[in-house]
């Protein structure tokens, strides 16, 4: 028998939470965001049915776009805790399987077998995730993480895919380097400058080039991404947060250095009480202000008594990290992220 990665990626996960809830809502463009109401302002698009995606409606796209792109929308607020149950009830599926079981996220999960039969295990996998939730999912099947991850992207909606090393120059060569799992936009950038635009393209650079315009680490990991290698272990220690966040969007811009003082003192308090509730120390604390431009840098500190849970010293920070930036524009939103040291 071989080793074999499965990747199993939820289809339209929030959306189909909640059409799950509401069976009417089967085949209808669903927007999920904010609390559903497309006429507040500064609410955006958390997930789209593929209904609604289909007619140009994408996450992060704000609601009141949303709903002139598809009016026909049925929009509806985001409910974090029903989206986490069924998140649970998935992996606890998943769980039950001859597997290693490595969660990915609220929607996605990678899979290590030992066997001869892995599309037969992935057909599974798939039907048990639909008949104990309800909810739909594509399974992908590689020799490791990457070819795996792609497979189900080849398998959505709700299909099976397989893609090896041996396959990838075929199905892969063809396509943007963009596509590539973990390729983003100021990578694909510079590799443009350098002449590399698909997969085939990445794969044929020589690597001493990569390194040159990328370093070592990235250079190398490039090169080895381009020809289909990724990691083949599986992590079935329980994820544990190394931070947690908390922003918010101003219904109209804010001026005044003093409001914007208490509206970060406030959110730092309240995330720092849930995190001490947990059990947690917080490490360092990060501010992100986004300005009426849209131009969102952030900025964090390290706390200089070390880890603590004194809300009174998370708020001060916050309020120092705040103080760094140079606030003579609207702003309109801003953010709280706390780092936690990791339990013992």
């Amino acid at each position: 028998m071989g080793w074999w990665l499965l990747h199993v990626d939820l289809d339209q996960f929030i959306a189909a939470v909640e059409i799950l809830r509401r069976p009417s809502l089967k085949g209808l463009p669903v927007v999920v965001g904010g609390d559903g109401n497309p006429e507040r302002p500064r609410q955006v698009v958390a997930t789209a049915s593929y209904e609604a995606r289909a007619l140009g409606v994408r996450s992060g796209m704000p609601l009141k776009a949303a709903a002139k792109r598809c009016p026909s929308a049925v929009f509806l607020p985001s409910d974090v805790e029903a989206y986490q149950a069924a998140s649970v009830q998935v992996m606890a599926t998943l769980a039950r399987f001859p597997v290693l079981l490595q969660v990915y996220g609220w929607d996605e999960a990678f899979l290590g077998a030992d066997t001869d039969e892995p599309m037969v295990l992935a057909a599974d996998v798939r039907q048990a995730v639909l008949d104990e939730t309800g909810l739909s999912c594509a399974v992908g099947v590689g020799d490791n993480k990457l070819t795996a991850k792609h497979a189900a992207r080849f398998a959505k909606p709700g299909g099976l895919f397989q893609l090896t090393g041996s396959t990838w120059p075929d199905v892969m060569g063809g396509l943007p380097a963009a596509d590539l799992w973990g390729v983003g936009p100021k990578t694909t950038k510079r590799l443009t400058t350098i002449g590399v635009h698909t997969v085939a393209d990445l794969a044929a650079c020589d690597a001493a080039l990569l390194i040159e315009h990328f370093g070592q680490r990235s250079g190398t990991w490039l090169a080895a991404t381009a020809v289909g290698t990724g990691d083949t272990t599986i992590d079935t220690e329980p994820w544990i947060a190394r931070s947690r966040s908390r922003e918010t969007t101003f219904l109209t811009d804010v001026t005044d250095p003093d409001e914007l003082a208490g509206h970060v003192s406030a959110l730092a308090t309240a995330l720092g009480a849930s995190v001490v509730a947990d059990g947690r120390q917080v490490t360092h604390v990060a501010v992100k202000v986004r300005f009426s431009s849209f131009y969102t840098p952030t900025k964090v500190m390290k706390l200089r008594g070390g880890p603590t849970t004194d809300l009174d010293v998370i708020a001060g920070t916050a309020r120092t990290v705040l103080a760094k930036f140079s606030l003579h524009r609207p702003v309109r939103l801003l953010g709280v992220r706390l780092d936690l040291e990791l339990p013992a």
